[in-house]
């Protein structure tokens, strides 16, 4: 079949409509929406309607761009106060974890080479290559996950799993690209193995800090006329990020995760407002191409063939090599409770990262490679469909979960960082109203100003009179000093 201009773009804006709304109806009955995403991909493909994508190096270029634009927002979302708490065991597990996933699964692949049932025969490197494009937690479906699913969990477990799902899947590309140069190579030493790894780690880490603090001089000095461009200015910066860290031999991908942090966590940022909402939509809109574009890519009558050492494979990263490779990970954290480390062991999400990754060994043309991609594909549905659409279930299982917290920005109302001041929401309860209830009787730090009420979706501009019910939320204004408690006037 062949495209003119106008019927790729009407495909493109199909595949786009269809994915959004087939993702409605399956959020309601707990289905992953990435997981919607994928498999409108495999319906209008090959094997489908008939949509003809099979360039593996195309896939990976998708892929490349949406992973920078996902990882850098990611690393915007990431408070560090949040993180610092749990930083040891965020970095143990994204690359001691990564390490140890590899190795499990790897010597598992291999030694179920040529067992009854299985025509799966690989030798040991490219096993621990197929375990390598796995051994990462994807960063997407996480991300995607706790935030569509509103879970908020104790312990500050959501940010230690944000963090991991952000920062191991460089460890995870190392480790794959090292293992298709020394199976290309014939051998590499050791020595040099680890220097390229340490390189890698170095550069895009201390790249990614210092890029990022640079964006955010940029971003406070420029002065553009047009708060419009400000997102567009973050987007091009994240590009050159990657870029220029992966041209100096570091690892492009943690230099963007890095570098979202630095920015997301600035003191002072112009426009964050903007750019994070145009980064939130850009985040959702590459997502959707991606996983879209890696469901093209398959043929899903291929899996038919490597079903049964895929299911098993799957199973044992699942209940084996993940649990391990947590477990031994946070030996050194003996803080850390049973139920915890447990749901940790499950939230080992696969997405579309694996698939992404399984695609190098395709463009390289290692021996094997195409079985190596369909048994990646064929996991990643296993792990979304199962543990994707158990995280909750599992959360309230060990009584992880809490009720989320109410939202600062619940009135779509930001006032510039300059300003010097702070503002939040404050949601009335009874007790809160013991001493009155209107403006003028109620106690409220001084120095501090209620702007709007919002009752039952009505906003009420207050005057001192206004008689409050529990309930109201309070959008207030706070000034950079407040000396005590005064009656509001």
């Amino acid at each position: 079949m062949t495209f003119t201009p106008e019927s790729l773009i009407l495909v493109g804006a199909v595949l786009l409509f269809v994915s959004i709304i087939v993702s409605k109806a399956g959020f309601r009955f707990g289905v992953p929406t990435l997981l919607v995403f994928l498999i409108v991909g495999m319906l209008f493909g090959s094997d489908g309607l008939g949509l003809q994508f099979n360039n593996a190096a195309d896939a990976q270029f998708i892929g490349m761009i949406s992973l920078c634009i996902i990882l850098f927002s990611g690393g915007m979302d990431t408070n560090f106060k949040e993180i610092r708490p749990v930083l040891g065991q965020g970095i143990v597990l994204s690359t001691l974890g990564v390490l140890l996933t590899t190795l499990f699964t790897g010597l598992f692949i291999y030694g179920m080479s040529g067992w009854w049932g299985t025509d799966l025969k690989l030798p040991l490197l490219t096993s621990m290559l197929l375990a390598a494009t796995m051994s990462s937690t994807d960063s997407a479906s996480v991300f995607n996950i706790l935030r569509t699913q509103r879970m908020h969990l104790k312990h500050n477990l959501r940010p230690m799993l944000e963090l991991e799902s952000g920062s191991n899947d460089p460890m995870a590309y190392m480790l794959t690209i090292v293992l298709i140069q020394v199976i290309n190579s014939g051998g590499m030493s050791v020595g040099a193995i680890l220097g390229m790894l340490m390189i890698q780690f170095a550069v895009g880490g201390i790249g990614g800090y210092l890029l990022g603090k640079v964006m955010v001089r940029v971003i406070n000095r420029i002065n553009l006329n047009n708060s419009s461009l400000y997102p567009i200015l973050l987007l091009s910066g994240t590009f050159i990020i990657f870029t220029l860290t992966t041209m100096l031999k570091g690892n492009g991908y943690l230099a963007v995760y890095i570098a979202g942090m630095v920015v997301g966590n600035a003191h002072k940022l112009a426009n964050r407002r903007e750019m994070n909402s145009f980064l939130d939509g850009m985040t959702w809109l590459f997502q959707i191409i991606m996983f879209l574009s890696l469901g093209l890519l398959v043929n899903p009558h291929e899996m038919v063939s490597i079903a049964i050492p895929a299911i098993l494979i799957g199973v044992f990263m699942m209940v084996i090599s993940r649990p391990l490779s947590v477990f031994i990970s946070l030996l050194p954290f003996r803080g850390m409770g049973m139920p915890s480390r447990w749901f940790v062991s499950w939230v080992g999400l696969r997405g579309a990262v694996p698939i992404i990754f399984a695609t190098y060994p395709v463009v390289a043309e290692i021996e094997g490679a195409r079985v190596i991609f369909n048994i990646v594909f064929f996991i990643t549905i296993l792990s979304l469909v199962i543990q994707g659409s158990t995280i909750s279930t599992v959360a309230r299982w060990f009584h992880l979960d809490e009720p989320m917290p109410q939202k600062a920005d619940t009135f779509g109302i930001e006032i510039p960082e300059e300003v010097g001041t702070k503002m939040h929401n404050i949601k009335l309860t009874a007790e809160s109203l013991a001493d009155g209830d209107t403006l003028r009787t109620m106690t409220l730090p001084r120095g501090t100003l209620v702007m709007l009420v919002k009752r039952e979706g009505e906003f009420i501009v207050p005057n001192g009179s206004l008689q409050l019910f529990a309930g109201d939320e309070l959008l207030v204004i706070e000034g950079k000093e407040t000396d005590g408690p005064e009656k509001i006037e």
